[in-house]
């Protein structure tokens, strides 16, 4: 296969761009490279995808690109080999995609919100863009590995540096909890890596379908697996952390991390854990029944509890923080089915997702941009001062809470679906998932009646509210956020449109034709895990239909 040099240089354009924008000498001029190298890092990605074999993968055919750097070894100990090795499948490459676009949107939405250290900001973007990349694309799995834990660095200090008044608090714990899973995690690396006396993943798989480990190594590497990505997730009850990270992060913060970063944790145990470690060697049963259903319960508690949490908030990012812990259990759940339903639902889940809740983390910054709270019991039919935001808003919840005929209503139904049918896990974990729709519905219809409907009310309908409310809300301010809560905000202007624009139009397009998604990483899916039985020797051959696989 010939080597794809556009991967590598997926890489190299944001780490790069990192480094010179700590570099230029004005703090305008940082801002608009950082805009100018996101979406030249988009570019790259768009020549991937255009170069990419769409019609092959849907055919079953060769579907992914690679790159082996041409460097055999950069690091060898005896006959233990780390190299930099890069590859990309419809799965890894569609993450890729939402990654590039939700940074230059981020990197935008930041421009009126971040005055301070604004050099030092957009540099940590990018090398936080360049990490991100990395895992989607790596193929060794100690590069997989250091670009996973690489992305702790740059979000540890845009939520500690930029964040809220509780900003040292949020960026503590969010270090502290990711890093402390992914520990476990480097030690089923390294065991790994002794055990099959190589790092690269494909030799790995194979190693692991001709069942090089037995069972008892599968499951602690399962779980050491676990341990790092389900705090990603993150999954109950490791998921602490996120909500106040949500809160204090920045508004391309939460993005960034909502979009993406939460998808390493399930991308992880979809390309890692369940392959390596849950599944019997070259079938698609799991090897311990017991843990899926524990994993499936601690999903659907997930589910519910974070529904009926984020109904009570009162702060609106909070909510909206507290839902995606509710959602990323439908996500893993849809994982946990094994079928090419719920897999492809899970996905699919990801990705919109993504979407979705970045848009809405957006929305909700350009509202605190104007009245500094987030307070829901001091806003009131914002509607009626700004008619464009509450269409985008509405649009995004209704998103959110999976509507048909928008984005979230598919991947929702399939990850459900899949639980359904599956044989590992029935009816009744598809019937509760299910109740997490209704919750869902609840919490974000009850949200927007408040604040985007009824009488008009805002921090600034009088001074010493608005002194009162920055005080309290404003602590953003602090770091050079904000504009003045004294005078009376307009509605979206034509930066902040353009900025939510492509987000509203994909909600529309992959919630009228999801088949653009599914029909392209079904074959990686089936490769990954549906159809482990029918896994040839070379790994990056695409599967044959097997008849009987639950799902189909």
């Amino acid at each position: 296969m010939n080597e794809n040099f556009f991967l590598p240089l997926l890489l190299i354009v944001p780490a790069v761009g990192a480094v010179a924008c700590a570099l230029l000498p004005d703090a305008k001029i940082a801002r608009m490279w950082a805009l100018t190298v996101s979406i030249a890092t988009a570019g790259v990605a768009g020549v991937l995808a255009f170069q990419f074999d769409w019609a092959g993968s849907e055919a079953g055919g060769n579907g992914r690109i690679v790159y082996g750097g041409g460097i055999d070894a950069l690091l060898q100990v005896g006959t233990l080999n780390f190299g930099f090795k890069l590859a990309a499948d419809a799965v890894s490459l569609w993450l890729v995609l939402l990654t590039v676009l939700l940074t230059p949107l981020a990197v935008a939405a930041s421009f009126d919100s971040i005055k301070e250290r604004q050099k030092e900001y957009y540099g940590w973007i990018l090398a936080l863009l360049t990490a991100m990349l990395g895992v989607f694309v790596a193929r060794d799995l100690l590069l997989f590995y250091i670009f996973f834990e690489l992305t702790l660095i740059p979000m540890f200090f845009i939520i500690g540096i930029w964040g809220g008044s509780q900003r040292r608090e949020a960026a503590g714990k969010f270090f502290l909890f990711t890093f402390a899973g992914s520990v476990f995690t480097l030690v089923g690396v390294i065991y790994i890596g002794l055990k099959c006396d190589t790092f690269d993943l494909d030799q790995i798989m194979r190693f692991v379908r001709q069942g090089g480990f037995d069972d008892s190594e599968r499951f602690w590497l399962f779980l050491a697996f676990l341990a790092g990505f389900a705090v990603k997730v993150p999954l109950f009850p490791v998921h602490t952390w996120l909500p106040l990270a949500h809160t204090e992060a920045p508004t391309a913060g939460s993005v960034i991390l909502a979009g993406v970063l939460l998808k390493l944790g399930t991308y992880g145990i979809y390309k890692l854990a369940i392959p390596i470690g849950l599944l019997a060697p070259g079938t698609n049963v799991p090897a311990f029944p017991t843990l899926v259903h524990v994993l499936g319960v601690l999903c659907l508690i997930g589910i519910i509890y974070g529904a009926l949490v984020a109904w009570v908030q009162q702060d609106i990012k909070k909510l909206v923080a507290y839902s995606s812990v509710s959602h990323l259990g439908f996500c893993v759940l849809g994982l946990l089915a094994l079928n090419d339903v719920g897999v492809g639902g899970s996905v699919l889940y990801m990705i919109n997702h993504g979407l979705s809740t970045g848009a809405l983390f957006l929305v909700i910054g350009m509202i605190y941009d104007r009245y500094h709270t987030r307070d829901i019991d001091q806003l009131s039919g914002l509607a009626k001062r700004m008619p464009v935001m509450g269409f985008f808003f509405i649009l995004f919840m209704l998103s959110s809470i999976g509507l048909p005929g928008l984005n979230g209503f598919v991947s929702e139904f399939l990850t459900i679906l899949g639980a359904f049918v599956s044989p590992h896990l029935g009816i009744g974990f598809g019937v509760i998932a299910a109740t997490g729709i209704v919750l869902g519905a609840i919490y974000m219809l009850h949200m927007s009646a408040r604040v985007i409907w009824g009488p008009l009310k805002t921090p600034a309908h009088d001074d010493a509210h608005a002194h009162e409310s920055h005080a309290l809300h404003g602590s953003q301010a602090d770091a050079g956020q904000g504009t003045s809560p004294h005078h009376t905000p307009g509605d979206l202007n034509g930066r902040e449109i353009a900025i939510l624009m492509p987000l509203a139009i994909l909600v529309v397009v992959l919630g009228l034709f999801p088949n653009l998604v599914l029909t392209t990483i079904e074959p990686a899916i089936q490769q990954q895990i549906t159809k482990a039985d029918q896994i040839p020797q070379r790994a990056n051959v695409a599967l044959a239909p097997s008849p009987g696989t639950p799902g189909e």
